[in-house]
């Protein structure tokens, strides 16, 4: 490593000086930090206060910086140094904000304080300053795969920011499901009647769009490479495949109705005169080209009595069909009403829903729909019984509680059937020509990713493309890879153009980061990368199993293989590698080894316990600091330390924090399982996984399970976290004094 010059520096403002000895804080960066050049400032983050540490850096050849402030959380901009190692000692919301100002607590807190400037000496010295990924790419141009309203939209708002667009759409014409609609529902006022679809208009601006490349009758063959350098194959109907530079994807691939065949109870695949949605705009469409009659399929009779069932096959608790609600039926059945009431007041429409689900606007449509004469029937369809020409609906009335109600001779049911993502991997064919054994089904791919963890981004259990849905609801566990529409999750036309366009920003920012060698979300700006010493490896590949992003390889030597512009810097192979050998350059086993280490540890005697807190830098940490905005009060007896993920805690750490004496430790990660809130995916429930077996540790040094305690914590848990450190000091005062301390 070349020369460093480290330099600390307190701050007094924000009332630091009046809480803390801060002279006491200088002495101890000296002594215990070794750090010989230190200094104190009344206001560090002003003007006069960033001008110090500018002139040393220029002046002093300072390369490392140690500031005791505020959390590393808050002043970023004022303690931007790129050109250094920063490490940041949380004395405002990690100490004087969390304890009382009493002469009582007065010693316990500057212990406090002077742990954190051990820490953040030890810290910063065991990292340099991130150089940036070198292996960037340069292409600007965006593909979108699929051509409906998502697709198109995502391809208009790109072009007009002015970045050039691949379209590839499977089929012979822009459009998608909405090509198939009569009408949509509204989205502006009155929100009385259907709307025109405005696809024409889309399918006229891409066509006319010189930024915009369209390939029709076209799918992608092979995606390959990475942010900013991705390599695309589009193969077309001729035979031909064309190959295309891709900075980022947005997959906008839409979605399937369920299939009424496998709804026989509700008289799907049984009777031309039951359909789904789809087979109704089939209907409205062939009637606006004829009479404007909507006829009944089985003998071309006008329909004079059509009912409409809600949720069939969907939000179904034995898990046999969908157990999600779709969200877009409600609103669309109401349209579909809508369709017989305009052109007939008198043909009887019936829709039987068990919740009616028409937020924000959709109320007035819902209105104007009673007014037109739509009856709403709430109940449970449990059969529909076909005819030669008609049908009779069987269901409860969860109304008059009737549960032998039923309504006889109807000439058409419609079955609103939800939305199937068409994210890949497998489609189903119709259920009754898989029995027949006339069609053989076969995984189909959208993107055909030459990734080791599979040819398509992860899917929920549903099979929506994964994505952490609240924070980051467009990304995939494929870096520069996004999904927007209902193949992300259940949406109608206008929630999906809306969806393309926030898709299409975030697809610019990955693409513009990917050249700037920077990562994306949610460490968007990093410019740290994960390197590996190859000669410690012992090729147990944990790295490349448990990435959540796919961002590692393995050549033909078996050696992990990094491709840096896919990671997203969660540090889960550094926390997998069971020989350290994996670290970032401000991020690492060592720098959060040193700062355990660092910590003055209390003899036996003393009755001052010393807890060890790792906190997830995204939701524990963030929780922590609101705490102490609020001055929530917790045990002066913790040690924090931020952690990017759960899933980068190596157990050595552990195991060093328990060898050196600390009483307890706690690792404060984000939700994990099938609600995560982790923002790298599976970090959390891999680090969990890990943690698990951390009893073997307990019992190798004969320390009681207590020592060791891991919580889910949200980023609102402000009251909580300090409530949960505070009943685990008390705990460990009861369990007593580690049996290391002093060793």
């Amino acid at each position: 490593m070349a020369d460093i010059k480290v330099a600390a520096y307190i701050c007094k403002g924000c009332g630091l000086g009046e809480r803390l000895d801060a002279d006491a804080l200088v002495k101890i960066a000296q002594k215990d930090g070794k750090v010989p050049m230190a200094k104190s400032h009344e206001f560090l983050c002003n003007a006069d206060g960033v001008a110090m540490i500018r002139n040393d850096i220029a002046n002093e050849g300072v390369t490392h910086i140690m500031i005791g402030a505020c959390s590393r959380r808050a002043k970023t901009e004022a303690f931007f140094f790129p050109e250094n190692a920063v490490a940041r000692a949380n004395l405002r919301e990690g100490v004087i904000w969390i304890r009382p100002d009493t002469d009582e607590a007065r010693e316990t807190t500057q212990e406090m304080a002077e742990d954190y400037i051990r820490m953040g000496c030890a810290e910063v010295k065991a990292m340099t300053a991130p150089g940036g990924n070198p292996n960037t790419g340069t292409s600007k141009t965006l593909l979108v795969v699929g051509g409906g309203v998502t697709g198109m939209t995502t391809a208009i708002e790109a072009s007009k920011t002015g970045y050039p667009v691949v379209l590839v759409e499977k089929s012979g014409a822009l459009g998608g499901w909405a090509a198939k609609l009569y009408k949509r529902v509204p989205v502006h006022e009155p929100y009385k009647s259907p709307a025109d679809t405005g696809v024409g208009d889309l399918v006229a601006q891409v066509q006319g769009d010189s930024n915009i490349k369209v390939y029709l009758n076209a799918t992608v063959a092979k995606t390959d490479g990475a942010p900013g350098r991705f390599v695309v194959d589009i193969a077309t109907e001729s035979g031909a495949t064309h190959t295309e530079d891709i900075g980022a994807i947005v997959q906008a691939s839409g979605f399937t109705l369920y299939d009424m065949n496998k709804l026989p109870e509700l008289g799907g695949g049984k009777s031309a005169n039951v359909v789904d949605q789809a087979g109704l705009e089939a209907l409205a469409i062939a009637a606006a080209a004829g009479d404007g009659v909507i006829r009944r399929p089985s003998d071309g009779q006008p329909v004079k009595s059509v009912v409409f069932v809600q949720c069939a096959g969907q939000r179904d608790p034995t898990g046999t069909h969908l157990s999600f609600c779709s969200g877009f039926c409600c609103n669309a059945s109401i349209k579909q009403a809508m369709y017989f009431k305009d052109t007939n007041p008198s043909v009887d429409t019936t829709i039987i829903y068990t919740d009616l689900r028409t937020p924000g606007n959709g109320e007035d449509f819902y209105r104007s729909a009673q007014e037109k004469g739509v009856i709403f029937t709430k109940g449970k369809v449990a059969e529909v019984v076909p005819t030669a020409n008609t049908s009779t609906v069987k269901f409860n009335d969860l109304i008059l509680g009737d549960a032998d109600a039923s309504m006889v001779d109807v000439d058409l049911v419609v079955l609103a059937t939800g939305q199937v993502a068409n994210s890949g991997i497998n489609i189903d064919a119709p259920a009754a020509a898989a029995e027949e054994g006339a069609v053989e089904i076969k995984p189909i791919s959208i993107l055909n990713l030459t990734y080791r963890q599979g040819k398509d981004v992860p899917q929920l259990k549903q099979g929506f493309t994964d994505s952490h849905f609240i924070c980051f609801p467009y990304e995939t566990r494929r870096t520069g890879i996004y999904t927007a529409g209902p193949v992300r999750r259940p949406m109608d036309i206008a929630q999906a153009r809306e969806d393309a366009t926030g898709a299409a920003l975030k697809a610019i920012q990955a693409l513009e980061n990917a050249e700037l060698g920077r990562a994306a979300h949610p460490r968007s700006g990093d410019l740290s990368f994960p390197k590996v010493r190859l000669e410690g490896c012992t090729q147990c590949k944990r790295c490349t199993v448990e990435c959540p992003f796919g961002a590692i390889d393995e050549d033909e030597k078996r050696f992990p293989v990094f491709n840096e512009s896919r990671c997203r810097r969660c540090g889960t192979c550094m926390g997998a590698c069971p020989v350290r050998v994996i670290s970032f350059e401000n991020y690492s086993v060592n720098s959060v080894g040193a700062q355990i280490k660092a910590v003055d540890i209390p003899d036996e005697f003393s009755e001052k316990p010393r807890i060890l807190i790792l906190a997830c830098e995204n939701d524990a940490y963030p929780a922590l600091d609101m705490a102490g905005m609020s001055r929530n009060e917790y045990s002066a007896f913790v040690r924090i330390i931020p952690i990017r993920c759960l899933g980068s805690v190596n157990t050595i750490w552990i195991t060093d924090a328990l060898n050196a004496g600390y009483d307890g430790v706690m690792l404060m990660g984000c939700k994990s399982g099938d609600e995560y809130q982790c923002h790298f995916v599976k970090g959390s429930e891999l680090g969990r996984v890990r943690m698990s077996k951390i009893d073997d540790t307990l019992k190798t040094l004969n320390l009681e399970s207590e020592r060791v305690r891991d919580l889910e914590v949200a980023i609102t848990d402000i009251e909580r976290v300090p409530e949960m450190i505070n009943k685990y000091a008390a705990e460990l005062v009861a369990v007593g004094p580690s049996p290391f301390k002093g060793f």
